[in-house]
């Protein structure tokens, strides 16, 4: 063989190699290539909503995955083969709801499959527990399991309300939430007759408290607290059964994350929130405040199973004499208060429904037939009631009665639904309110800054656009009933002392009966300096400190406020500047424009965009517009002073409470209805209202919402 053919074959095993290798790196690294590309055009196309829903998925898988851990360990532990029916049904059920979903596009039955069964299936690892499962390992990972089910699910919650992916609507329970409460009752079943009737009445008053929460009951927190008091430490211990504390805690704070976090995210104004059960028909709310009484005798009838407890009589028998006498008279009061509010709302429905073709929403109507004041004086009656329920519950308590402790968790959401639906209809309704338009279409400026003539090719635009703002801001005053002032028009600009006139006259304006107003809304639209000031004729501006020196003068030691509207290319320094503001409520709605802006995907931003949809948003119910939408061409931005959350209506006196109980009350609840006025007189809470006004002062200071309810029917966004 020749040397040189050796030399060959020993070099064409190791060039071979390298060319592999080469290869092989170019097959992978183009693979990686290839695969990063479509990852990126994939996160181009998936948007926050998809992120959030999957975050969501993820949550339910893991809870499914910890509740089949739980029963194949209860099912091994016991060899009992009604648990492995179960499980294995459980699994066939959820099958049959995936086929239906994705099959069949039946996404409500589905859904509705889905939940009924977790709960169930939540419920039985709640209640099938035992001693011996604690060492083992795979209960331990169910443990972990559940506990980060938890995280997910309140991370899921707030990650949805903080990206702005969850659109509330009003309900009382969401259909998820009832199927899996019907469902978690049915498992308790499963025991004997008297504990499975006491779980089913705590079942249902975490349904109450559910929607205590959800219409932002003023004492639906500390109600929180009492019911999760009371559950852990003395309900299921008064039970002596085993139960799973960590499912337990899974199945309350799966349930209770949204509407905990709604306390603070929802924008629903109050009667919003209140839709369900306010728009009901006359029957059906006749029939709920007859359940309600119905309820509050049972409870009362619980309670008097006190007596039988012969040890303690001589603390039993007069405690309980003393203080069931004062809760039955109290709540006389409580049956008749909720009777005579829902006859006053009959008579605003049949004025809602007879002159519903105006457009005049049932709050309006609330106003105009003096429900505020009704309300203010019933807030004070049915919170005495709720402290004659709370301290007979104390005085009759009952450590071994499940069924009572249940009834007392239900009654005390229900008399707290009733105070907050009066304090937040009396602090939101009936205010007066008056509006005042100045529009001064000028887009073009001098070098010196000062508004100038337009050129003519842009007066018809500029007309056709400034009428459409005219006749936006005129909707707006007569939708939500304000008091018109004047709308003023200008294309040659106003002059600082014209507009002085105008302004002090408004703010001087005063209702029929000679009080002052209790909202005055001023609205500008027209050029500003990059300062915020409004340019005005001849060289003069208007600053924001003269226009509140102007307030301060007109509105003295009165407690009404301030609400400016601008519609301007530079309203920020004054919604940046409001916030210092200490002595007056005041706030300021502004716009931000664009500055740059695609021309392809959207139309460039002028004046009055922003007024067209703002007023779109506040007067159209069905309206779809998100402030939180990206790429927004004009957004919403809006300000209030420290002390805006402050701010209450007048409150009825010691002769309003005298003629609000000839009025509605018999002549023996006399002396409570004295005693209920002057108890709630001594203002025994300002400690925990002074801590309350602190929060809310903080939240609008370092949390201010997306959404703030004004309480005259319309809103101040931002974006």
């Amino acid at each position: 063989m020749k040397p040189e053919y050796l030399l060959s074959v020993k070099w064409v095993k190791p060039l071979t190699a390298v060319y592999m290798c080469r290869s092989l790196r170019y097959c992978v690294s183009h693979c990686l290539f290839a695969a990063m590309t479509r990852l990126e055009e994939a996160n181009r196309e998936v948007n926050m909503h998809s992120s959030v829903r999957y975050l969501g998925y993820l949550a339910r898988i893991n809870l499914l995955v910890a509740i089949c851990m739980g029963l194949y360990v209860r099912w091994e532990k016991t060899a009992d083969a009604l648990i492995l029916v179960i499980f294995i049904l459980g699994l066939f059920v959820l099958g049959i709801a995936s086929i239906l979903y994705y099959y069949f596009s039946m996404e409500t039955a589905s859904l509705s499959l889905s939940n009924l069964w977790f709960g169930f299936l939540l419920g039985l690892l709640c209640f099938l527990n035992n001693s011996a499962f604690k060492t083992d390992v795979k209960e331990e990972a169910t443990k972990y399991l559940l506990l980060s089910a938890i995280v997910l699910r309140i991370l899921c919650a707030l990650v949805e309300r903080i990206c702005g992916c969850v659109h509330h609507r009003p309900t009382l329970l969401t259909t998820v939430e009832f199927l899996e409460l019907v469902g978690f009752a049915i498992a308790s079943t499963t025991m004997l007759v008297e504990k499975s009737v006491s779980i089913i009445l705590l079942v249902l008053a975490l349904a109450m408290l559910i929607i205590d929460l959800r219409m932002k009951s003023f004492l639906a927190i500390p109600n929180l607290a009492i019911f999760g008091a009371i559950a852990s430490l003395l309900f299921f211990p008064s039970l002596q059964i085993p139960t799973n504390p960590f499912a337990l805690a899974c199945f309350f704070s799966c349930l209770i994350s949204d509407p905990l976090l709604d306390v603070y995210f929802s924008g629903l104004s109050v009667t919003e929130r209140w839709k369900p059960y306010l728009y009901r028909g006359k029957i059906c709310r006749r029939l709920s405040v007859i359940s309600v009484g119905v309820i509050e005798l049972i409870f009362f009838i619980l309670a008097a199973f006190k007596l039988r407890d012969l040890d303690l009589w001589y603390f039993v028998i007069p405690g309980f004499s003393v203080f069931g006498i004062f809760w039955m008279i109290s709540h006389v009061i409580f049956f008749i208060t909720l009777w005579g509010f829902h006859t006053k709302l009959n008579d605003c429905h049949r004025v809602y429904y007879t002159h519903r073709a105006e457009n005049n929403s049932l709050d309006r109507v609330m106003a105009s037939k003096g429900m505020r004041h009704f309300c203010l004086i019933s807030e004070q009656l049915v919170f005495f009631s709720l402290v004659a329920t709370a301290v007979l519950g104390a005085v009759s308590w009952q450590p071994t009665n499940g069924i009572f402790m249940s009834a007392f968790l239900i009654v005390l959401p229900l008399e707290s639904m009733a105070h907050g639906l009066f304090h937040e209809l009396g602090n939101c309704l009936g205010g007066t309110c008056v509006g005042y338009a100045v529009v001064i279409p000028t887009n073009f400026c001098s070098p010196d800054g000062q508004p100038t003539l337009l050129p003519p090719e842009h007066v018809q635009e500029l007309n056709l656009r400034s009428t459409g703002m005219l006749n936006a801001i005129q909707r707006f005053f007569a939708y939500h009933m304000i008091e018109i002032y004047g709308c003023d028009y200008s294309t040659s600009g106003l002059t600082f002392d014209t507009l002085h006139s105008k302004i002090k006259s408004f703010l001087e304006l005063r209702t029929a009966d000679g009080p002052r107003h209790d909202t005055y809304i001023l609205y500008y639209s027209g050029h500003s300096h990059g300062t915020g000031e409004w340019a005005l004729a001849g060289g003069d501006a208007l600053r924001l400190d003269t226009l509140l020196e102007w307030w301060r003068e007109k509105n003295g030691t009165f407690c009404s406020r301030l609400i400016i509207v601008l519609d301007c290319e530079n309203s920020q320094p004054w919604v940046k500047e409001v916030r210092k503001v200490n002595d007056q409520y005041v706030a300021v709605q502004g716009a931000e424009m664009a500055r740059v802006v695609d021309i392809e995907e959207a139309d460039p931003p002028q004046l009055g965009d922003f007024t067209r949809q703002w007023v779109e948003y506040n007067c159209n119910p069905d309206s779809n517009i998100s402030w939180c939408e990206k790429g927004r061409t004009v957004k919403a931005v809006y300000g209030v002073s420290k002390h805006w959350s402050d701010y209450t209506l007048h409150l009825p006196t010691g002769s309003d409470f005298a003629k609000h109980w000839m009025m509605y009350f018999p002549r023996i609840t006399y002396p409570l209805v004295h005693l209920a006025n002057w108890f709630c007189g001594l203002n025994v809470f300002w400690v925990c209202k002074a801590c309350f006004r602190c929060l809310k002062r903080l939240k609008m200071s370092w949390f201010l919402p997306t959404v703030l309810d004004t309480g005259q029917g319309f809103k101040l966004v931002k974006s």
